[in-house]
């Protein structure tokens, strides 16, 4: 794979975290199901950020099964290792030696404000750490090793996103274009197409958003669940007392949460599934429909899980990880070199 962007296809590049044993049906509707759209335009570069995950205190050996799962249910998702590339993170060194260059051309104050630190740093029990604090700046030498133009990531990301911007403007500025600056989060909130709404919400609470890290377990329904377990979720999901349906994520999420569900998982558009249930009065059967979709869905992603082998697991990301460390040691070498790690003769 070439360092340039192919004359055809923009670099698109994204990750999620390894943080579950198991990636969730939010995860899939609001992420996962573009990164797999994206593949067929655009030069697309997914990984798992298993350095990101350790700024926080991890359990080793729950932590690289969850990787190698994570993997898994990612190409079982429809990742295709022939159309797009999927790797681990640590696996390529060059994140972490371009994120210390970077750390040292990152003013301390810039990196203060970054309000996602602030909140994560008060759930850690005062276990801060520097890792966690460093997190934004790893996050830009992920996307800028790459010369990525578009980065499909959450809301809770875009405040990163113009760090990233901002250190590569500023780096550009002082040694030259070393690095694609990613658009700004305008045009990549259009990209991502957030103005959808589409947001899988949790199942206890609809005000919030289904959540990997969530310890409630019937908040979610994880891909691991089997079918009956996931029914069950469905079936004693949070709604409200109106006692009619309507799709309105002002004064009824919860309902309105299935609605988008059910029509996500059967394929239909939202206006059709909303003629068909909004002004119904009982919620028992609309929850029976959603739950019957939900195990459908459940019991085809394991069936094709359970037919990836950990052979052929393994080689393909042997393979994405020599590719990678190939497009990364080109930029790696050349902000080395302007910044007078390397000889530039």
């Amino acid at each position: 794979m070439s360092e340039q962007t192919s004359a055809k296809k923009q670099r698109a590049v994204s990750g999620i975290q390894p943080t579950a044993d198991s990636y969730h049906l939010g995860n899939y509707l609001g992420a996962l199901k573009q990164w797999i759209a994206l593949q067929d335009e655009y030069e697309a570069f997914y990984f798992i950020p298993d350095l990101h995950a350790i700024t926080v205190d991890q359990n080793p050996k729950e932590l690289h099964e969850r990787t190698i799962a994570g993997a898994a249910q990612l190409l079982t998702l429809g990742i295709d290792p022939s159309k797009s590339t999927l790797f681990v993170q640590s696996q390529v060194p060059e994140h972490a030696q371009l994120a210390w260059v970077l750390n040292c051309l990152t003013g301390y104050g810039e990196a203060s404000r970054m309000t996602q630190f602030k909140e994560k740093s008060t759930d850690t029990n005062n276990n801060v750490t520097v890792g966690l604090f460093n997190y934004p700046v790893l996050m830009a030498a992920d996307i800028l090793l790459y010369n990525a133009r578009w980065v499909p990531v959450g809301e809770d990301q875009f405040q990163h996103l113009e760090i990233t911007r901002d250190i590569a403007l500023r780096m550009n500025h002082k040694f030259g274009e070393l690095f694609t600056v990613p658009e700004p989060t305008a045009k990549q909130t259009a990209f991502i197409q957030r103005d959808t709404g589409l947001r899988i919400r949790s199942l206890t609470n609809p005000e919030k958003k289904m959540s990997k890290s969530s310890t409630d377990q019937k908040s979610k329904i994880n891909l691991a669940d089997t079918p009956a377990q996931a029914r069950k979720k469905i079936m004693a999901a949070t709604t409200d007392s109106l006692g009619v349906i309507n799709f309105d994520w002002q004064r009824q999420p919860g309902i309105t949460n299935l609605l988008q569900l059910l029509a996500i998982l059967t394929n239909r558009p939202q206006a059709e599934v909303n003629a068909e249930w909004v002004g119904q009065t009982q919620y028992g059967p609309l929850k029976c429909a959603v739950a019957e979709a939900v195990a459908t869905f459940l019991t085809d992603f394991q069936t094709r899980l359970a037919d990836i082998s950990d052979e052929t697991l393994l080689a393909t990301l042997e393979r994405s990880e020599r590719a990678m460390n190939e497009v990364a040691s080109i930029t790696l070498l050349r902000v080395q070199k302007a910044v007078g790690l390397r000889s530039t003769s």
